[in-house]
Formats: structure tokens, C-alpha cells, sequence
């Protein structure tokens, strides 16, 4: 390989490299978006169990 052929493909590993990176960066904001909505949505299911007036409760 010639020394242009090296910088060629150097460069078209790093621009894979990038695309991977940003795409990993993508896919952990996905999951972490749903990891939040699923602790909310536990939250909610919780709260809507115990009732609406559970500090009424806690406090009598």
C-alpha cells in the first residue's frame, strides 16, 4: 500500500468510528429515556394503589 492508500483508509475507519460512536451515544439516551418513563410509571402505579389520600393516612 502506498502511504495515500493508508490515509484513505485510516480515514475511513475514523469515520466509521464516529458513526459507531454516535450511534451508541443514541441508542443509551433510548435507553435511559425508557428507564425514566418505566421508574415514573412505577411511581404512578404505586401512588394510584396507596390511594390518593395517603398522607390523610400517615397523618391520623
Amino acid at each position: 500500500m502506498t502511504s495515500e492508500q493508508d490515509k484513505t483508509a485510516s480515514s475511513d475507519n475514523d469515520a466509521r468510528e464516529v458513526e459507531r460512536i454516535a450511534l451508541q451515544r443514541k441508542r443509551s439516551i433510548a435507553i435511559a429515556v425508557c428507564l425514566g418513563l418505566l421508574v415514573v410509571l412505577f411511581y404512578v402505579a404505586t401512588l394510584v394503589k396507596m390511594g390518593g389520600d395517603i398522607a390523610e393516612k400517615a397523618g391520623s
